[in-house]
């Protein structure tokens, strides 16, 4: 039996978040443009363009990162584990899973958005981005362990455990309250 792909979302180019993003982009380069002239705004243009092809590459292998996983990893397999019902035992998963997962947030995001897709709870999700946020135990060990020790590493790690959790349990109480969001 052939499997069955579930019918493609019908995604708007221009949406409400890319039109108000767009006005801010427009008023900077008016103040720009007042004070620096043509040449601030094209200078700036010019920097941009650079940054963008720079981080272009990574963002398209964190969305297909995000596409391969959900492909993948079966819709039953993620709702049982991390799903909107999984209480706290999807909490610390996705706490455990997103402490340990290396990358950035072009890889870290699009899995997050892509597990959200395919069954995971929203409370799970905010665990695993806020777990990847604090406590990154990649992050800890090449960054934080040479400039700041053992201990403090510890310390903070202990501290910012629960953190994710809470982050977590929250989102999934204030989700019931955010029409057509996710559950």
């Amino acid at each position: 039996m052939a499997p069955s792909n579930p019918p493609a979302k019908h995604r708007n180019f221009v949406d409400v978040s890319t039109l108000v993003v767009l006005a801010l982009v427009l008023i900077g380069a008016g103040f720009v443009y007042r004070r620096d002239g043509l040449a601030g705004v094209w200078h700036i243009l010019a920097e941009d363009s650079w940054l963008f092809v720079d981080i272009l590459p990574k963002v398209l292998a964190g969305c297909l990162i995000g596409a391969f996983a959900s492909a993948l990893v079966r819709r039953e397999l993620v709702a049982r584990w991390v799903g909107a019902d999984s209480g706290l035992v999807g909490l610390i998963i996705a706490t455990a899973i997103g402490a340990f997962l290396p990358g950035g947030p072009f890889t870290i995001y699009p899995l997050a958005g892509a597990f959200l897709a395919i069954g995971a709870g929203v409370g799970p999700a905010v665990a695993f981005v806020t777990s990847w946020t604090l406590i990154g135990f990649n992050r800890a060990v090449i960054w934080e362990l040479p400039f700041f020790g053992i201990d403090f590493v510890v310390v903070r790690a202990l501290a910012s455990l629960p953190l994710p959790i809470l982050a977590g349990l929250g989102a999934h109480l204030l989700s019931r309250y955010v029409p057509g969001g996710p559950r």
